[in-house]
C-alpha cells in the first residue's frame, strides 16, 4: 500500500497533480482543498495518499493531512458514494467544517456536491454521524469558547442594530447568557425592559 508520496511537483491542475519520487511520476487525485497546499511545479511536496484498486485501474488519491484521508476513507465507506464523489465532497471545505457538518446532521452541505443526491447526503449523515462525534468532541471545548464568543459578537451587531450605544449594548451583554446570538439578545432586552421599569 503506497501511504505517502514526497518528491518534486511536475504537474498541477485543478483535479490532480503528478509527484517525481526517484523519477516515477505518480499522478494523484487531490481536492481543491489538497491542492491548495501543494507547492508549485518545480518545488518539493509531500503528500499522504490512499490508492484504490480496481479491475480496470489503478487510482492514487493525495491528501494534505492524515485528517482528510481518513474522512476519504470515511465517505467511500457508504454505499453510493465512490472515490470521485468523495474527492468532491472534500473539495467543499476544510475537513473540520465537514466533520462538524456530519456531527450537526446537515446533510444540505453535501447535498450540494455533484453526484451526491438528498438520499446518499442522508446515509452519509446516518452512517457517520456517530463515528465523527467522538473526534468533534475532542475538540468541543475550545470549539464552545470561539463558538460562544461569535455567538456574543453577532448579538452586538444586532443590538447595535436596534438603535442601542456601544456603551448601551456592552451594558446589556454583561448580563445577558445564552447559545446562540437570539437567546442572548432576548437576555439583554429582558434586562434592558426590567431596568426601565425599575
Amino acid at each position: 500500500m503506497i501511504a505517502s508520496v514526497s518528491g518534486e511537483v511536475l504537474v498541477r491542475r485543478p483535479d490532480h497533480v503528478v509527484v517525481d519520487t526517484g523519477g516515477v511520476g505518480y499522478r494523484l487525485s487531490v481536492s481543491t482543498e489538497t491542492l491548495k497546499a501543494v507547492p508549485a511545479i518545480g518545488k518539493r511536496a509531500s503528500l499522504h495518499a490512499h490508492l484504490v484498486a480496481r479491475d480496470d485501474a489503478l487510482n492514487l488519491f493525495g491528501f494534505a493531512s492524515e485528517e482528510e484521508r481518513d474522512l476519504f476513507l470515511l465517505l467511500i465507506s457508504v454505499g453510493g458514494v465512490g472515490p470521485k464523489v468523495a474527492l468532491a465532497a472534500l473539495s467543499g471545505g476544510p475537513v473540520r467544517e465537514l466533520l462538524r457538518a456530519i456531527a450537526a446532521g446537515d446533510a444540505k452541505r453535501f447535498q450540494a456536491v455533484p453526484g451526491i443526491g438528498k438520499r446518499t447526503s442522508e446515509r452519509i449523515i446516518v452512517e457517520l454521524r456517530e463515528k465523527v462525534a467522538g473526534e468533534i468532541e475532542v475538540e468541543a471545548d475550545g470549539a464552545a469558547a470561539q463558538a460562544g464568543g461569535e455567538a456574543r459578537s453577532l448579538a452586538r451587531e444586532g443590538l447595535l442594530n436596534l438603535g442601542y450605544t456601544p456603551t448601551e449594548t456592552e451594558r446589556l451583554l454583561e448580563g445577558a447568557d445564552g447559545e446562540t446570538p437570539e437567546e442572548i439578545v432576548q437576555a439583554a432586552l429582558r434586562s434592558a425592559t426590567g431596568a426601565r421599569a425599575a
